[in-house]
């Protein structure tokens, strides 16, 4: 610095007064620095958006008789807003749920701009679902998706409608200056390809790019307070496996592997706070999960325990169903198996701090297209040649009924199945029948269902979808609206980033959210698709679904985010609420036994308990669909704390919640004792796990009943007190 020149050579009391200038201008000099790398605003927000917990059907499996009976782990979801301060903003919201739907995301956004204006537009919200196939369905309002719902459930809507608008508005709340982080692990032992025929059919050069054939990189985006950057805000972690952990069998509502490292994280980094709650918010959300299954000892015949047919995931006569399982003994151990691996991989990378940051504006761009009239240009790698491809209506393939190995299907449907058979297609021309011109689009596909001609008594599948990319810095985000593959998934990401290259833009780093803002089944690519296993069989646009995608996300980038410009919106998907079916009944009315009343227990629990053993206890209650107790529990697990004494009923002191119906270690299952005189019991059990503090203990129920007269009431039934030894 010049005015230090002459005190530098001058005597020593004036070198030490301009070192110490010196100083204080590099500390100046630091924190402007700071803050220019901190030029973010971030929000996170977490909210309980747990459907109706019985009597509904889970969606995923597509078995009408998986209805809910209970709750295992509630369903949360998840939202992070990153503002860039010069006008760009964005949100993505991870769901625990099997998938999100379109007229969800719109009322998401109403409820948005209703209270920010414009703000927040289809443009620039993400929303993500996890893909647990044990959450209540009902939502989507295309029928195929539906249908083993009894059709639409409003419960079921509202509730995520309410839940992610409501994690948004929190997320808004709470906005400060933070800085990002990418990080990258490997997580070896949470995935294998359940197609690996399919796979094996992609190009010997492009599978040779990979170790594995399965994606097993988990990308964290961490978000890190600007002023203290010892404390992290949250965590976004994409990670490619279909939660389906817990098997068809299951009846109680769960977030599954996913939804169970996202607690574990949260529980680890919120030290302390009660499952839910807690200002750090962590996710673990879909990618290319396609064709991942976290059941890694592989498909089995049921009955040898030998492995299945890997072209057709069958089994000979008499040894039984093909289906995968593992790595636990149970659904309950390999859901947690799962779950921890992830946790623990996503806890050494923020544990680590060694993330790369990002820096640079952010950008968005979205668009509807219909899938059915689009074109695309493809270079067939077999014969070098490129032509013009286009989309087909919507169709599901025989493999489709064939179900996966994670939920084998019905009938005698195989996977792998490229010829038609003249009773099903009898059975489907009586549906709807396809046209010459169908079939030879969707080849070597054989049609077993031509979902796009199927139009009573609303459409059964989407034919215009949403594309969406956001962007900040380096890093980007491509939202779709299916299940993607691991070799599409892969496939997509270089295309973006090529795209963005190619108009002038940087190199990004590419992620895959699967699942987001409408579901319109699988996208394999076109080699994969020749085989027809499941995800082939639910490719819905034909063998070029990806050939297009691939063209539109690159259009999105260097259309629209490099130019910092704006396409058109497209065509705008049809919104069918007044044409929506409902089979399912509504609570008609709660009753109880002569001479007892809600709430009243029948089954007290012990007087003592050690650790690792479970408490059960079950009460007289009213239907849980009276209300659905968001950001609440139906159940609490209380500890007398202080200087307090427990005789009986009565206790002196304070009660603490130490658990919820949102624990892992809780579980609660409802029946319907009595259908005509509206009686119901509700069992709740608690497994005391190894760090559970010994001392006194009791459980609260909390429910409502619904009056024959009309009107809902509350209730609360309280144990008899117990002891932790």
């Amino acid at each position: 610095m010049w005015w230090c020149g002459a005190g530098l050579r001058s005597r020593p009391a004036g070198r030490a007064q301009c070192l110490l200038q010196l100083v204080l201008v590099a500390v100046v000099l630091v924190r402007i620095g700071t803050a220019a790398a901190a030029n973010y605003k971030v929000g996170v927000g977490r909210a309980d958006c747990t459907g109706p917990s019985v009597e509904i059907t889970f969606m995923g499996y597509a078995q009408i008789t998986q209805r809910g009976t209970g709750i295992h782990l509630r369903q949360y979801a998840r939202s992070y807003i990153v503002d860039d301060g010069s006008g760009g903003r964005f949100v993505f919201v991870s769901v625990d749920a099997g998938m999100m739907g379109h007229a969800v995301k719109r009322d998401v956004v109403a409820v948005l701009q209703k209270k920010y204006g414009t703000l927040y537009t289809q443009a620039n919200v993400v929303i993500s679902g996890s893909h647990t196939h044990s959450t209540p369905g009902g939502f989507l309002m295309y029928l195929l998706y539906d249908l083993t719902s009894l059709g639409f459930v409003a419960e079921t809507f509202n509730a995520l409608v309410h839940g992610i608008a409501q994690s948004i508005i929190r997320a808004h709340n709470n906005m400060v200056e933070a800085r990002l982080y990418v990080a990258e692990t490997e997580v070896l032992e949470a995935n294998i390809n359940r197609s690996p025929s399919a796979y094996e059919n992609n190009p010997p050069e492009e599978r040779a790019q990979y170790r594995h054939n399965v994606d097993k990189g988990l990308v964290q985006l961490q978000l890190v307070s600007a002023r203290d950057e010892s404390v992290v805000l949250g965590a976004i972690n994409w990670f490619a496996v279909h939660p389906t952990s817990m098997n068809n069998t299951n009846r109680l509502v769960s977030s599954d592997n996913v939804g169970y490292a996202s607690l574990l994280l949260e529980q680890e980094q919120n030290a302390g706070a009660l499952v839910g709650k807690g200002e750090f918010v962590g996710v673990f959300a879909s990618s290319n999960l396609g064709d991942s299954s976290p059941n890694i000892r592989g498909p089995k015949c049921e009955k040898t325990g030998l492995p299945c047919d890997v072209l057709t995931s069958s089994c000979p006569s008499g040894a039984g169903a093909c289906f995968a399982s593992g790595p636990g003994s149970d659904m309950y151990e390999s859901t947690a198996l799962i779950a921890d691996r992830l946790y623990r991989a996503a806890s050494d990378l923020l544990a680590a701090r060694n993330g790369r940051e990002i820096t640079g504006p952010i950008g968005y761009a979205h668009q509807y297209i219909d899938m059915t009239v689009a074109e695309a240009s493809y270079h067939d790698p077999a014969t070098q040649r490129t032509e013009r491809v286009r989309g087909c209506l919507p169709a599901m393939g025989y493999s489709f009924a064939a179900g996966t190995t994670d939920g084998p299907g019905a009938f005698d449907f195989q996977q792998g199945t490229i010829t038609d058979n003249v009773l099903w297609n009898a059975v489907r021309d009586f549906i709807a029948e396809p046209t010459p011109d169908d079939k030879e689009c969707q080849a070597p596909k054989p049609i077993l269902l031509a979902t796009g001609r199927a139009r009573f008594p609303y459409d059964w599948q989407p034919k215009i979808v949403p594309t969406q990319v956001v962007t900040v810095g380096d890093f980007a985000i491509a939202a779709v609206p299916g299940e993607f593959t691991t070799m599409a998934g892969r496939r997509l990401r270089a295309a973006v980033s090529r795209a963005s290259v190619a108009a002038g833009g940087r190199e990004l780093q590419v992620v895959v959210a699967g699942l987001s803002n409408m579901y319109s089944s699988y996208v394999t690519t076109p080699e994969e698709y020749e085989i027809q296993r499941y995800e082939g069989a639910s490719t819905l646009y034909g063998p070029h679904t990806l050939t297009i995608y691939l063209e539109q996300y690159g259009r999105l980038v260097a259309g629209a985010i490099v130019p910092n410009g704006t396409l058109e919106p497209g065509p705008t998907p049809p919104y069918e609420d007044d044409k929506q079916i409902s089979l399912t009944t509504g609570v008609i009315f709660d009753s109880h036994p002569l001479g007892k009343d809600f709430g009243e227990v029948k089954l007290q629990p012990l007087a003592e308990y050690g650790r690792g053993e479970t408490v059960s206890t079950v009460f007289i209650a009213g239907n849980p669909r009276n209300n659905l107790m968001h950001d609440k529990s139906y159940f609490t697990v209380e500890r007398l704390s202080g200087d307090g004494a427990a005789d009986g009923d009565e206790a002196v002191g304070a009660w603490t919640v130490v658990a919820t119906d949102a624990n892992w270690e809780t579980r609660f299952r409802w029946e319907r004792t009595s259908t005509i005189l509206g009686f119901s019991d509700i069992e709740f059990q608690w497994t005391i796990g190894s760090a559970t503090v010994p001392g006194t203990y009791r459980i609260r129920h909390f429910g409502y009943y619904r009056y024959i007269l009309g009107g809902v009431y509350p209730y609360v039934g309280i144990t008899n007190s117990f002891t932790v030894s």
